[in-house]
């Protein structure tokens, strides 16, 4: 791009994805003169799904504006909560985040989640299609114009993955309610309902079941129940009632 010139200053969240040298204040910027505001604060690195606000000269506009030469640019970063109109609040995640998938199943939240790379078309599709918010760390994929609605996932530990996407969606909390391996809603079982999943340990010791009813997996409060409970105790203390 070398036509009009502008001055980008990004939000301090939003700085992870520019190259250092626009990092600190605002920085000049060398336009086409037809390309959108949008198109040049992505070519910078930001997907737009982590854009909010676009301030031209202190007023907001839309991401169709197209600069004009010394306007001074100011992207702030999505507000949170961050409300995603049109839909039930439901989620997608790619490959990399099967262990943040079963987490917000844990807690009732709608998460499907693909165990295979399936590709970034088909992934944005089933967005699309679905009406599902897409979260992932791949920027391109975030990048993709089919996507339904997407959100960038800022660290790759699973606790802190969980924090940021409660706190950015305020999704409604049910925790016990969704099979963590399918994500298909859970009910009562009886233990001849699911004797056949039950090893004689288990058989003799449990008397309390769940069953999805998608996939048939039997659930109960084993070994690793304490452990999963002060993930929804954590989840609940946090951010149940703040939506």
């Amino acid at each position: 791009m070398n036509g009009p010139e502008i001055h980008v200053e990004f939000a301090p969240g939003l700085r992870l994805f520019v190259p250092h040298s626009r990092r600190s204040g605002a920085t000049a910027v060398a336009t086409d003169g037809v390309s959108t505001l949008g198109h040049v604060v992505e070519s910078l690195g930001v997907p737009l799904t982590e854009a909010g606000a676009l301030l031209v000269d202190g007023h907001e506009v839309p991401v169709s504006h197209v600069p004009s030469a010394g306007e001074r640019v100011e992207v702030r970063a999505v507000e949170r909560p961050q409300r995603v109109p049109g839909a039930p609040l439901r989620f997608l995640l790619d490959v990399h985040l099967g262990t943040l998938a079963r987490r917000l199943r844990l807690l009732g939240v709608d998460a499907a989640y693909e165990s295979t790379d399936i590709g970034d078309p088909a992934l944005a599709a089933r967005s699309a299609a679905e009406k599902r918010v897409m979260l992932s760390r791949d920027r391109g994929l975030l990048r993709r114009r089919e996507l339904w609605a997407g959100a960038y996932v800022y660290s790759t530990r699973p606790d802190e993955q969980l924090h940021d996407v409660l706190d950015r969606f305020r999704p409604a909390l049910d925790p016990w309610t969704r099979c963590t391996a399918c994500n298909g809603l859970l009910r009562e079982a009886t233990k001849d309902e699911v004797a056949d999943q039950l090893e004689h340990g288990t058989h003799r010791t449990y008397d309390v079941f769940a069953r999805c009813a998608d996939c048939g997996r039997a659930y109960w409060k084993g070994a690793h129940h304490d452990q999963l409970e002060a993930i929804v105790e954590r989840a609940l203390a946090g951010y149940a009632d703040r939506g």
